[in-house]
């Protein structure tokens, strides 16, 4: 008596559950995107500066069949004319109208869908930022040890800097002259 095994097959989730899912990705590159750069954004609403590094970052400009003239016209197309941000509702309707001429041959659907998975969880990058970087000559230049003369004199042992007594020469001031250098000599003397 032979049984074969079969293992149960795994329930099938519902079309809604899974676009849903997307749309939650979708929402949080959507966010991330568009509070990069502004610190007083909100990431409701996300400018064209943004938007088009998020098409240029998530691979839906591919430089070919769609290049940075073809985001900018269909972000001024959809958003509200006196408005310089779109919302989220917005941006949907922006990657419908994206997705017909990103993935040419495929159903709106199916395209929407190709344009939604490069954009779900990706993040800005910095690429070609400015960097902070100790080269040789950098930390040549900051270590006090190497310092000598008198900008060795406005630091202690350890590099700590001495503040005004390392800038400036105080003067005692307990003569009855100001500047008296020998200022408890007179009695020694005579």
């Amino acid at each position: 008596m032979s049984r074969s095994c079969r293992w149960p097959s795994a329930p099938s989730l519902p079309m809604f559950f899974l676009h849903s899912s997307i749309m939650e990705a979708v929402e949080a590159a959507f966010r991330k995107f568009a509070v990069y750069g502004d610190t007083a954004a909100s990431g409701n609403d996300m400018m064209g500066k943004n938007f088009s590094k998020m098409c240029r970052e998530c691979g839906v400009m591919d430089g070919k069949t769609m290049t940075s003239t073809d985001i900018y016209i269909v972000f001024n197309k959809v958003k509200t004319n006196s408005a310089r941000t779109i919302t989220f509702a917005e941006f949907q309707q922006a990657m419908k109208e994206l997705c017909g001429k990103r993935f040419k041959g495929k159903s709106p659907e199916e395209a929407l869908q190709a344009v939604y998975g490069l954009i779900e969880g990706k993040e800005p990058g910095s690429a070609g930022t400015t960097k902070a970087t100790k080269v040789g000559g950098v930390e040549r230049l900051t270590d006090t040890s190497k310092y000598t003369g008198s900008h060795k004199e406005r630091f202690d042992e350890s590099g700590k800097g001495k503040g005004l007594a390392g800038c400036q020469d105080l003067t005692d001031n307990s003569g009855y002259v100001g500047g008296y250098k020998g200022a408890g000599t007179y009695d020694k003397k005579h």
